[in-house]
């Protein structure tokens, strides 16, 4: 059992990653402190119920993520607003790059990557289908395992390999498209 007097030191270090996630998830400065406040009242009434020992990341991301799809998925989409400030850094993008470099240099993958502006890969995250999106981000952005992905989503871990797989193959598929508009890669023959 937790004690709610260190809810404040055991929790706020998590508040900027809490926020990013936040941010990606509503596509909206505003609305990610909304959820982020609620997800800090919700996990402040609940913080006696949290068991010590366990993953305190991962348990303020289920609140997170289930506050999310509780009160922004049901809403209509409101048009996003974005400024060009608000953009944050896309650590999947350089994620990607660096699992592509191989030992003996740069690959054509890692080359054709840095080719890409942080907008294209933003748009090709945000066109991903949301269950995809979230499962990705959790993945590739806040480096959650399989195991605890399945935790925050509350869905069973074969469901959250397959999220990310297909999720990962509709943004290799996204990407593919910009590489083709802008030369980058060859169209394949039929």
């Amino acid at each position: 059992m937790a004690d709610q007097a260190t809810f404040v030191d055991d929790t706020m270090g998590f508040m900027p990653s809490l926020y990013s996630a936040a941010l990606r998830m509503t596509r909206n400065p505003a609305d990610a402190e909304d959820l982020v406040q609620e997800t800090y009242l919700k996990a402040y009434r609940a913080y006696a119920s949290f068991q010590q020992g366990t993953n305190l990341k991962a348990w303020l991301y289920r609140i997170l993520t289930n506050s999310y799809i509780n009160t922004y998925r049901a809403r209509r989409r409101r048009p996003e607003e974005s400024d060009v400030e608000d953009v944050e850094d896309l650590y999947l993008f350089h994620r990607l790059s660096a699992l592509e470099l191989s030992s003996s240099g740069r690959s054509a993958e890692e080359e054709a990557l840095e080719r890409f502006t942080d907008d294209e890969v933003k748009a090709a995250i945000e066109s991903l289908p949301e269950a995809f999106r979230i499962a990705v981000l959790l993945a590739d952005v806040e480096g959650f395992s399989y195991k605890e992905i399945a935790e925050i989503t509350e869905v069973p871990i074969g469901t959250v390999m397959s999220r990310i797989h297909r999720g990962r193959r509709a943004l290799q598929k996204a990407l593919g498209s910009y590489g083709l508009e802008r030369g980058l890669v060859e169209a394949h023959p039929s």
